[in-house]
């Protein structure tokens, strides 16, 4: 028998098929799958370190589980449509040209085409897969709902409906009508490559078996139509497109009777087009088809439109009153605005002698601390060494101090990994030497010392205070907002220690050393997990160092927020996390929000737009994400341990139905509030977030008559922060405060209104005034009654209270003030107006506002120096918050501010002729002051001469000079006493000032 002929040329060798391209697609599909593995198993190990391993699993059973069943769903509907249609093709097509393009068509696809009828419907499959694996919420919320026990005036239907089985049908339908519409063009596709359907000169010819296929295809998209339009009557009440919130006069009258004759409608088209495939006749489903699509178009938009622009239109007040009414008590439902207390406040302008006596507890304990001014002031008094660091915003919080609540300014010393010298930035130093924080600092909010510095109740390294010491709460920090993307902690018993701990003393003595004994991280000791880790975070050093032993562990996802969001992914977490000393350790304290967009009748917000102030355009504090919401609740208190990064969650608000969904969902993560602390619950406070998200929309919703709500005559605005440049609102503050139905102070979270802003043209005059009562107590696992409660005082317009603008501007206008503060800014000092605080005292608004002025130089900070307080249309203005009442209220405002203890800082006057002789010293004191500033005004003049011989040297020298001349004479002014304020001159607009400073 003879070989067959070589096809191969001669004199070319023979080519054999090597096995690299092969072998590079195994390694590379390798590695890819190690990879995602590794992604994979490093989480499984954090959740199991954390104890919410429950969290992960379920979370992922439910995605894994969605996205199979819609692969599933689209692969079987694509691939059968498909094989259907190739196996439905004719043998033979009458039309020659026709034939001829088809199967040029079909030639060039038959190599591919296995590949294709399979590739196709596992392409479309990943897609549906991925769409439905990203509905779990939706899902597991539908499994696990709990009834609200509530009706929605419309359909009389539970809320649950809306909120927890609306969305899944939802999501069902409209999944099912893209798998039928995929399906569908995919089999008509398959059909006209092989002939079934066919464009001819005398229309378009479809075979037998395409017919029934296109039938059953139609009746299949006609039926969930049907549903969809069935369901679109329960979604009218969620609709936001309107003036107001949920289903209207013309929702209620014409779309949802047109939205049952469509479902009807579209279920009968459907049935035709089953008749058809049967009988094989087509002109009643084409008919009813064109009917639907007519009928659509004039009961879904037409008739609608026409009833509400010649019906609702003309007498909408009366129409749509009913529907008002509706929106209004939903909304206030939704948001927690229905319980609010409102109160008509009758505010004077008149500030009158003793006016603060009844208010003395208030007075006491009004804050003088910015805490969004004074971090440097933390950082150059308490940083110690480079790698700590302060955030720009510190956080306020109360303590109680010799059996008193003291409003306090606190912060953590975290580590700051930058802060290492260039040399120093090795990857050991920054991930296994350098690894934490240490020790928590405090001031008194009402207080500061005679400098200007601030009060500390805890401070120092060694930490010690009010607030303990090292050897009664543990003082690193691991975990906190700015800590080291990852740090490798732990080492065996008796092994030297390698993390730098803490200078030994603030003036530097030797640095000591540590190791983390707790339970932080999943352990990475293991070659397999070095492996794992290695790759996660692209590292070979992690792998390779012998900074890694065999009980290391590796500490990372370490910010609060992140933490409970990962543990926690069905909730919105607050944007400002805050610390607190709990029982021997500190604790990051995260407030967790339940949130829904469909809940009935209830207006939306949009949560970044609605939490926006100047704190977070200042990236102070975290923005809210850009999501819409109509349902909102406080349901969870989070804490994160700082020192071992342990979280637990607490079940706040248990009686919302969708947090006892939740609770269904992931029954051993959360745990009720019964066992928090007593410690915990004296430090637990009212959102930020939430309470922005509320005061946004009572700002409309304080009307409940739907009369005068139609009308809008009484809406208002939050008004926008005056010690900033730019237009954006004014945010809360916390500070303890008694409203006029108050028997004793509470620590609260206040917010002014204003008249609504239209046109960029606000009216700053005060209309209301908001409060939330955030003391929780101090008893182990009991919220007190009062915690939450929201009391509104609405302010009379005939009132005419100045808005807090308008106190920014007499501030700014005063001639006294700008006289003494021009002073203050010699030599390029900056003076710095600290938070405009509003408080309901003296029968009024009284507003307070501390002025820090800060030097020049890199290592200068603000000191507070001056405070500006106001009532009515008088000011006053001190060194000391005390003297500023007391010259506000006639020399003597009838209570004592936190600071009185603060003497001898107040300017001089020299007395005029015939009054009573200076003090003993006082001389002294002025011939200082008036030296200093001699000498200030010689170095002005000295620097400006120099500057223009382009000497920069000497200009330098004099700043130098006249820094020190203006603290000698602050020193100078120190020793003076205080003066009482002169008695305002009669005037139409009074300004209750000191007399001016000493100029030079």
């Amino acid at each position: 028998m003879s070989r067959p002929p070589s096809t191969v040329p001669p004199g070319r060798p023979k080519t054999r098929r090597g096995a690299l391209t092969p072998t590079l697609i195994v390694v590379a599909l390798i590695v890819v799958g190690f990879i995602f593995f590794a992604s994979v198993w490093t989480d499984v190990l954090w959740y199991q370190q954390l104890g919410f391993f429950e969290v992960f699993l379920t979370e992922n059973l439910a995605r894994i589980s969605l996205f199979l069943t819609g692969f599933a769903v689209m692969f079987a509907a694509v691939f059968y449509a498909i094989r259907i249609a190739y196996h439905a093709r004719p043998v033979y097509a009458p039309d020659s040209d026709v034939r001829d393009n088809l199967n040029r068509y079909q030639v060039q696809l038959e190599p591919v085409r296995r590949v294709v009828m399979v590739g196709l419907p596992i392409l479309f499959g990943l897609f549906a897969g991925s769409a439905a694996a990203s509905q779990w919420q939706k899902v597991l919320l539908f499994l696990n709902q709990v009834p609200f026990g509530q009706n929605d005036p419309q359909f009389g239907l539970d809320i649950s409906f809306y909120l927890m089985t609306l969305p899944f049908f939802g999501f069902i339908t409209g999944f099912l009508i893209s798998v039928t519409i995929v399906a569908g063009i995919a089999g008509i596709l398959t059909h006209y490559l092989y002939g079934s359907i066919r464009i001819m000169e005398r229309g378009i010819f479809t075979s037998r078996a395409a017919q029934i296929h296109l039938a059953v295809t139609g009746a299949a998209f006609l039926l969930l139509l049907g549903v969809n339009f069935w369901l679109d009557r329960y979604s009218s009440v969620q609709n936001s497109g309107g003036r107001w919130a949920g289903a209207l006069y013309t929702d209620v009258n014409a779309v949802i009777p047109t939205k049952s004759i469509l479902a009807v409608a579209a279920v009968l088209v459907a049935v035709l087009f089953i008749v058809a495939a049967v009988i094989g006749k087509w002109r009643l489903p084409l008919i009813g088809t064109a009917m639907l699509v007519i009928t659509s178009i004039l009961a879904g938009g037409v008739y609608p439109w026409v009833i509400q622009q010649f019906q609702v239109r003309p007498s909408e007040q009366t129409l749509e009153n009913e529907y008002i009414k509706r929106n209004i008590s939903m909304t206030r439902a939704a948001y927690g605005l229905d319980k609010v207390q409102e109160k008509r406040y009758n505010a004077t302008t008149t500030a009158t002698t003793g006016a603060l006596a009844p208010d003395a507890q208030t007075t006491e304990n009004i804050r003088l601390l910015d805490p969004n001014l004074i971090s440097d002031a933390f950082s150059q008094l308490e940083q110690f060494r480079p790698y700590y660091q302060f955030p720009s915003a510190l956080n306020v919080d109360r303590y109680e101090v010799d059996g008193k609540i003291q409003d306090t300014v606190i912060a953590v010393r975290e580590l700051n990994p930058e802060g290492l010298a260039t040399n120093q930035q090795s990857w050991l130093n920054r991930h296994v030497v350098y690894t934490h924080g240490y020790g928590v600092v405090a001031a008194k909010g009402n207080k500061f010392t005679v400098d200007g510095k601030p009060d500390f109740l805890q401070s120092g390294i060694p930490s010690t205070g009010v607030l303990g010491n090292d050897s009664t709460y543990q003082p690193r920090v691991y975990f906190g907002e700015n800590s080291p993307e990852y740090s490798i902690v732990g080492a065996p018993d008796g092994a030297p220690h390698r993390e730098q701990d803490r200078p030994a003393a603030k003036e530097g003595g030797g640095e000591t050393q540590y190791t983390f004994t707790g339970n932080g991280g999943p352990n990475v000791g293991s070659f397999f997990n070095k492996i794992l880790y290695a790759i996660k975070f692209q590292s070979s050093d992690l792998l390779l160092s012998d900074g890694v032993n065999a009980d290391s562990q590796i500490l990372y996802d370490r910010n609060p927020r992140d933490r409970v969001e990962k543990v926690a992914p069905y909730l919105t977490v607050d944007g400002n996390a805050y610390p607190a000393v709990v029982d021997g350790r500190v604790k990051w304290i995260v407030d967790g929000y339940t949130t829904s967009q469909y809940y009935p009748y209830s207006q939306q917000e949009q949560l970044s737009a609605a939490t926006a102030d100047s704190q977070t355009a200042a990236n102070r504090t975290v923005a809210l994400p850009n999501s819409s919401v109509n349902y909102i609740r406080n349901s969870i208190k989070a804490t994160v341990d700082a020192y071992d990064g342990s979280v637990t969650l607490y079940a706040w608000d248990d009686q919302d139905p969708v947090l006892k969904a939740w609770q269904k969902v992931f029954p051993t993560s959360l745990k009720p509030f019964s066992e928090m602390s007593g410690a915990l619950m004296s430090h637990v406070r009212y959102p930020e977030d939430l309470f922005k998200v509320q005061r946004e929309l009572l700002g409309r919703y304080h009307v409940t008559q739907a009369d005068s709500f139609y009308t809008n005559i009484d809406a208002w605005s939050v008004p926008n922060d005056p010690t900033v440049k730019e237009d954006v609102k004014q945010p809360p503050f916390y500070m303890s405060l008694k409203m006029p139905d108050q028997d004793r102070p509470a620590f609260q979270l206040t917010s002014s209104f204003i008249p609504q802003v239209v046109n960029n043209t606000p009216r700053n005059v005060m209309y209301g005034f908001l409060a939330a009562d955030s003391d929780a107590g101090n008893q182990k696992g009991v919220k007190a009654d009062s915690y939450g409660q929201l009391r509104l005082l609405q302010i009379p317009p005939e009132a005419q209270v100045p808005g807090p603008g308008q106190a920014q501007n007499k501030f700014n206008s005063d001639p006294t003030v700008s006289q003494a503060l021009n002073l203050l800014r010699q030599g390029a000092s900056a003076v710095l107006n600290g938070n405009l605080l509003t408080l309901p005292v003296g029968g009024g608004m009284l507003y307070v506002q501390p002025v820090y002025l800060r030097s020049t130089g890199e290592t200068s900070y603000p000191t507070l120096q001056r405070v500006l307080v106001a009532f009515g249309d008088k000011i006053g203005f001190a060194p000391t918050l005390d003297e500023a009442l007391n010259q506000l209220f006639g020399g003597n405002s009838g209570a004592t501010a936190g600071d009185s203890a603060n003497k001898g800082q107040a300017p001089a006057t020299p007395a005029p002729d015939g009054a009573t002789p200076p003090a003993p010293g006082t001389v002294d004191a002025n011939a200082e002051l008036k030296a200093a500033l001699d000498d200030a005004n010689a170095a002005i003049k000295a620097g400006q001469d120099a500057l223009a011989k382009g000497d920069f040297a000497a200009y330098g020298d004099q700043q130098k000079r006249l820094a020190a001349a203006l603290q000698k004479a602050l020193d100078a002014e120190g020793k003076l006493p205080a003066t009482p304020a002169p008695a305002p001159a009669p005037s139409a607009t009074p300004s209750a000032t000191p007399a001016p400073a000493p100029s030079s």
